[in-house]
């Protein structure tokens, strides 16, 4: 018998596969082209469990921390993790061997870790993202757009990473317009890539939307939806309907 927590869920979870697929039709494109991301990071084990029981496999952590602990959860063992947020390189060799996606590749550095971790571990290589700060915002993680360019020779020589696209936020005062401005800046930056970098990397992947934007980020070509509150709406801190 299900529970109400687990009905609630059901429901929010079909209502935002529902809204993503009305912003894939407005834009012309299928919602199969969409991977919508649960961020988990406000609830527990169980209420991600019983998220993940509902049919949502692919689930985001901000923080490294509880990537580890949910990733334990034997109820948990078929998702496929996304780490979402600032990940710091004494950290990355924990982190690396659980999570499929690394959305926040925010600096070179971290990038050259991630590689040197990577290149000892018997696993496909870890899809990676690189964070663009379109804000300008000093609190938030990110190249500057003028300094993606120059990557391009070295992100060449990282073996073990497979460098997937691009990743970037809208300010949290954005309004849907000002929101739909930043991600076409993030998307003209990833098609200029693609022709510059052309034969380097696929850069298939735009990692942008959140629970206040994303349909205005699917207007604009995101194929990663990184959604949270959406989700556990009428659920108290507890996961209680």
């Amino acid at each position: 018998m299900s529970s109400p927590r687990s009905e609630r869920l059901s429901r929010n979870l079909a209502d935002v596969r529902r809204r993503i697929a009305a912003a894939a039709a407005e834009a012309g494109r299928r919602p199969d082209e969409i991977r919508l991301v649960a961020v988990t990071k406000y609830v527990d084990v169980a209420v991600t469990a019983a998220l993940a029981a509902c049919g949502q496999v692919d689930l985001g952590e901000s923080r490294p921390q509880q990537l580890w602990l949910k990733a334990e959860a034997p109820e948990l063992r078929d998702v496929r993790w996304h780490l979402i947020g600032h990940l710091q390189r004494n950290k990355t060799a924990r982190t690396l061997p659980l999570a499929a996606w690394v959305h926040s590749g925010d600096s070179l550095r971290l990038l050259e870790e991630l590689d040197a971790v990577g290149r000892g571990l018997d696993r496909p290589r870890v899809r990676t993202l690189l964070e663009v700060n379109l804000t300008g915002e000093a609190a938030k993680h990110g190249f500057a757009p003028a300094e993606v360019p120059p990557l391009c020779d070295a992100l060449s020589s990282f073996a073990s990473l497979d460098i997937a696209g691009l990743m970037g936020m809208s300010a949290a005062e954005d309004d849907a317009a000002a929101a739909r401005r930043r991600f076409a800046t993030l998307r003209e930056l990833r098609d200029r890539l693609r022709r510059d970098w052309h034969g380097r990397f696929d850069l298939n992947e735009l990692s942008m939307g959140m629970s206040h934007d994303f349909e205005a980020a699917i207007l604009e070509g995101a194929t990663l939806v990184r959604i949270g509150s959406a989700l556990f709406e009428g659920l108290d801190a507890q996961g209680r309907a």
